[in-house]
């Protein structure tokens, strides 16, 4: 093994997204190469676990660590990864606020593997057999790592050094923390979020923004959106007010509402909460002559169109967020 520094690559519950963004940096790639020993990621190396175990502590440089911790298999390798890297970074949003897999945690395990195993169209299992945590086999037991409870982000399950929001992060900030790195320069404060900027996604958009008054709600096939005018405005609900910027705005270039993938803006707790409450500062009816409970109709009207509230508001943030699963 070369004497450079060691980086590292990891997935946990995650899409392999992250694997892509990060090749995604084009020709940059060719000067990781030319400064780290790229020694560990299960999507493209054949590097063993036990490989890593055998290592002395710290002795991995950067980890870059995506996906969120859905199994006993998830936590353990995000220990063993802490242990063995001097800096542990939560890479993208699966690891940074539990992303998709998060939401599962609005619903029981036990509901998921029978929606898998036996409801599933495409699935012939008509003696509902499900995976067993343990197989006796003749050349010994065989198991499968323990699905949790809850889905929970890695700052969750072990000490994180920096945070790189996005699904998945934008190639032009991974480039531009690698190279903070290669050049040696210093770093933030540790618990940073890195990699993104310090505003609102509407910061970065280049539409018109107006009086921000809207009397209906649209799906995006309801609606042909003006290209020049903020979608909010327009009755979409674009996420960019509640989601930190860092991205440039890439889903509104295109004509599509931002749906969050940023995360939480630098001092917001609670990404969905700030969406609902800036959502519900914009709405507007007109009231005069009607009663208390025509208004509450017409509002409740309004908000129905939105047809999965936890979905679009905490569609990233659901395991990060101060609701973090569902109430009993």
């Amino acid at each position: 093994m070369s004497d450079k520094p060691k980086l590292a690559m990891y997935w946990a519950s995650s899409c392999g997204g992250c694997e892509i963004a990060l090749l995604n940096i084009h020709e940059m790639i060719l000067d990781v190469d030319a400064v780290f020993d790229f020694m560990f990621c299960p999507c493209l190396l054949d590097t063993k676990k036990s490989d890593i175990e055998a290592l002395e502590d710290k002795a991995i440089t950067l980890t870059l660590f995506n996906g969120a911790i859905r199994t006993t298999e998830n936590e353990e390798m995000a220990h063993l990864m802490r242990r063995k890297s001097e800096v542990l970074v939560a890479f993208g949003s699966c690891a940074h606020e539990g992303c998709i897999p998060g939401l599962a945690n609005l619903h029981k395990p036990e509901d998921f593997l029978k929606c898998i195993y036996v409801d599933n169209p495409t699935v012939d299992n008509p003696e509902s057999t499900y995976p067993l945590p343990e197989y006796d086999m003749p050349e010994g037991t065989l198991t499968i790592p323990e699905f949790y409870e809850r889905v929970s982000t890695l700052g969750q399950v072990t000490d994180v050094d920096y945070y790189i929001p996005g699904c998945p992060p934008e190639p032009h900030q991974i480039r531009a923390v690698l190279q903070t790195i290669i050049n040696g320069d210093d770093l933030p404060p540790k618990g940073s979020v890195i990699g993104a900027g310090r505003s609102i996604v509407c910061d970065e958009c280049a539409r018109t923004r107006g009086v921000k008054k809207i009397s209906r709600l649209y799906r995006t096939y309801e609606i042909k959106p003006d290209p020049e005018v903020c979608l909010l405005e327009q009755g979409i609900i674009c996420m960019g007010i509640a989601t930190r910027s860092g991205c440039d705005a890439p889903c509104p270039e295109a004509n599509m509402p931002c749906t969050g993938c940023y995360g939480s803006p630098e001092g917001a707790h609670d990404q969905g909460a700030r969406m609902a409450a800036a959502l519900g500062s914009i709405v507007e009816i007109d009231a005069r002559g009607l009663g208390e409970e025509e208004i509450k109709k017409r509002f409740k009207e309004i908000f129905d169109r939105i047809p999965d509230y936890a979905g679009t508001f905490y569609r990233y943030s659901m395991a990060a967020s101060i609701i973090k699963a569902r109430r009993k």
